[in-house]
């Protein structure tokens, strides 16, 4: 079993239209409970990652972060120094996420080729490591893999936290999840992507605990410094859980029993919702528990039961 720890909760959020609407939004999870505000990295979504993640730490006491970078989108130097940024101003608050990308669109609206995702994989795996090693080097780094060739880089910009800041990996499949077990503090158990979108069926209990056990075997030692997480991507508060949940399994291909053992969902009432993630963190060492912002204020009763516990 993982390293019980206390409940964290953070909202994702990427729609806002003005610095008002963005800040309103931060100041309003802040009040709720919520420790940390994290910004996904999707093209057609509002709000740039870095400007969007800078603008929280001047107006709020949250720590903030990437929930995730796509490593396609920008070479792993400019990334780097760009995180460093982000920890050294918002003095030590930034919470470092990557992942190798997978939405097709994107990269088509981008003009980018999609590779093959054992390609996308080795191409992150080496971006980590250029990025970790740029916060580490005291004067200058030099990195010469297969995609990534870097020479002499003077690492100038020093980040608050050391070694680096907390580093989130998440994945649903063996080897994004060994890398996380190597390189990560945070690592994230999600659900696997296929043709139609999330697969709902490889975020239950079995195939979390699958995961769990890919993480020890691959973490060794470090295992028991690794914080695990899950987000959830649907939420319903509601006193009747079964014809919901019924509901809900008809619509995601699950059974009305599956629906709460789904790692990426919550329903229930407040006690039940509870009881759900104490139940997960009993599992699977799950205590970092990450909220779309459509759902900050229907699960504020839970985050007030749990945060910190």
């Amino acid at each position: 079993m993982a390293t019980l720890r206390p409940f964290r909760f953070s909202v994702v959020a990427e729609i806002a239209k003005s610095r008002q609407e963005w800040l309103a939004k931060a100041r309003r999870a802040e009040d709720l409970g919520y420790t940390t505000l994290l910004a996904p990295d999707h093209l057609g979504q509002d709000i740039d990652p870095v400007i969007g993640l800078m603008a929280v730490a001047d107006a709020t006491n949250l720590r903030i972060g990437s929930h995730v970078f796509c490593n396609d989108f920008r070479h792993p130097v400019l990334l780097a120094r760009q995180a460093a940024n982000l920890d050294l101003f918002s003095e030590g608050r930034f919470q470092f996420g990557l992942g190798c990308g997978y939405l097709a669109a994107e990269y088509a609206q981008a003009g980018l080729l999609l590779d093959p995702p054992g390609l996308r994989i080795s191409r992150f795996e080496e971006a980590l490591q250029i990025i970790k090693a740029y916060f580490q080097e005291e004067e200058q780094m030099t990195f010469l893999g297969r995609y990534y060739q870097v020479k002499e880089l003077k690492t100038s910009v020093k980040t608050v936290q050391k070694p680096h800041p907390p580093i989130y990996v998440g994945g649903g499949g063996k080897r994004v999840l060994s890398i996380a077990a190597r390189d990560a503090d945070i690592v994230g158990l999600v659900a696997r992507n296929n043709a139609h979108g999330l697969d709902w069926a490889s975020a239950l209990t079995p195939a979390n605990l699958e995961k769990v056990a890919w993480v020890r075997e691959a973490a060794g030692e470090r295992f028991s410094q690794l914080e695990f997480s899950s987000t959830i991507f649907i939420a319903v508060a509601t006193d009747h859980l079964q014809p919901v949940a019924q509901q809900m399994g008809n619509r995601l291909g699950l059974t009305a029993e599956q629906v709460p053992d789904c790692l990426q969902i919550l329903v229930g009432s407040v006690d039940q919702m509870v009881n759900e993630l104490q139940k997960r963190r009993e599992l699977f060492g799950i205590s970092c528990i990450e909220v779309t912002e459509a759902h900050m204020e229907s699960l504020a009763p839970v985050v007030a039961r749990l945060a910190g516990k």
